[in-house]
């Protein structure tokens, strides 16, 4: 039986613990996490040529896109190229094992099941697994002595893998170790060179990037945490002139349905937004009705706003059958989330909405939210019903023509927002206002 000597890291020692089914890598660029699981994979093969492996991402458009050129570079690497079998599609033994490479994009919980053999699945890329595919693939890989890996750099502690392996509740038999390039002994100075480039010159993007933070935000995000952080407020100020509970109800109702979003706004005398609350929920239509007007008595609100076209009848009667007569505003969608969010974001971006207080699922949302749409899990419902009660509370501004809001946007800004991305100046608003 051939036994490989593989030099690795002491970040990586909480990850050989005996009875672990699934072991985490997070962290930034140069950690050596994905050489890691490569190594592992093989070394595991070595010991066991029958095993059957499957390397995953949740999108696999093509083998450049996977781990494949990776095993084969460690394969090589450890002078065991004789004992695999190298194909255009996945790398076999002779006795019968496999390592194949797959999206989980493309399956569902039928197809899956083809996997029920496997011993070792590896996640790469994790974050960007959504909340769907690993609870598909968690009970199929079950084979006695079955493990999963998993490595990738946190975009936000929304995604599904963070909630799974750093979040409150986590399996008693995982293990989760964050490595980053001051991990990695073998960190070389290409990369070094790299990594001070990016401090010096992408500073916002740098904790992400090479320290495995959570990202500001997502790349083209029309919300920054630079805006949101700058017009942060510890109370809610005295000249406080009209407050709105605004929903977006989830279009179902079970247990694993989007949240009813649910937020508490407000605009002052001097033309300032506040969010007050997020009292977003899951649940039954009576549950979000009653969290809602239980929110408008609180606030002694001066009304609930809903979208009409999302089931506006339904809301409607619900709101109705709690609190009858209570004041109902109905808004209307007739463009996409993100084209309605914009104008709101813009906002930020002049430091006229404030948040009072931390509201870290809202806020996560925001920073998904993308000139192009949403990059999120799920639906951004707490943005959505937040975009719903500014945009009532400032109904000239959002409804002027997107041309003339742009004009007047960039004019009051103290920077050129087209230019932000690549400039030095310091500004709020990583992109355009408008279309």
């Amino acid at each position: 039986m051939v036994k490989l000597t593989i030099p690795t890291p002491k970040a990586f020692q909480p990850l050989f613990e005996p009875g672990l089914r699934y072991l985490g890598a997070h962290g930034g660029r140069g950690s050596g996490k994905s050489h890691h699981f490569a190594e592992r994979i093989v070394d595991e093969m070595i010991g066991d040529p029958k095993i059957r492996a499957v390397c995953i991402r949740e999108v696999q458009k093509s083998l450049k896109e996977s781990a494949y050129r990776l095993i084969l570079d460690k394969i090589e690497a450890l002078g065991v190229a004789g004992r695999f079998r190298v194909l255009h599609d996945r790398i076999e033994t002779p006795e019968g094992g496999v390592v194949i490479f797959m999206g989980m994009q493309d399956h569902t919980a039928e197809s899956i099941k083809s996997l029920e053999g496997f011993r070792i699945a590896w996640v790469e890329e994790a974050q960007t697994l959504s909340a769907k595919s690993l609870e598909l693939l968690r009970p199929t890989i079950r084979a006695p002595g079955s493990k999963m890996y998993f490595s990738w750099n946190p975009r936000n502690r929304m995604d599904p893998v963070d909630g799974f392996l750093r979040g409150d509740d986590v399996p008693e038999n995982a293990a989760v170790v964050q490595v980053n390039h001051d991990s990695n002994p073998w960190f070389p100075k290409e990369l070094e060179a790299e990594r001070a480039l990016d401090k010096r010159m992408r500073p916002d993007r740098y904790s992400h990037i090479w320290e495995g933070d959570y990202e500001p935000q997502a790349v083209g995000a029309i919300w920054t945490m630079r805006d949101i952080n700058e017009g942060r407020e510890r109370e809610i100020p005295n000249d406080i002139g009209r407050i709105l509970i605004a929903v977006d109800p989830a279009v179902s109702s079970h247990e694993r349905s989007d949240s009813h979003g649910i937020m508490a706004v407000a605009s002052t005398e001097s033309g300032h937004g506040y969010v007050l609350e997020d009292g977003s929920t899951r649940g039954t239509p009576e549950r979000w009705a009653r969290r809602a007007i239980a929110m408008h008595d609180h606030y002694q609100a001066d009304g609930i706003v809903i979208e009409k076209n999302q089931g506006g009848d339904m809301c409607r009667h619900v709101l109705n059958s709690v609190r009858p007569g209570i004041n109902i505003i109905e808004v209307h969608a007739t463009r996409g989330k993100h084209v309605r969010a914009e104008p709101i974001s813009a906002l930020y971006a002049l430091g006229r909405i404030h948040h009072v207080g931390t509201f870290p699922e809202l806020e996560s949302e925001m920073c998904q939210m993308t000139a192009a749409g949403y990059e999120g899990d799920g639906s951004p419902d707490r943005v959505d019903a937040m975009v719903w009660g500014f945009t009532e509370l400032f109904p000239k501004l959002v409804n002027r023509s997107n041309e003339v809001f742009r004009q007047q946007a960039m004019a009051e800004m103290d920077y050129d927002v087209m230019q932000y991305e690549t400039s030095n100046h310091r500004g709020r608003q990583s992109v355009a206002i408008g279309e």
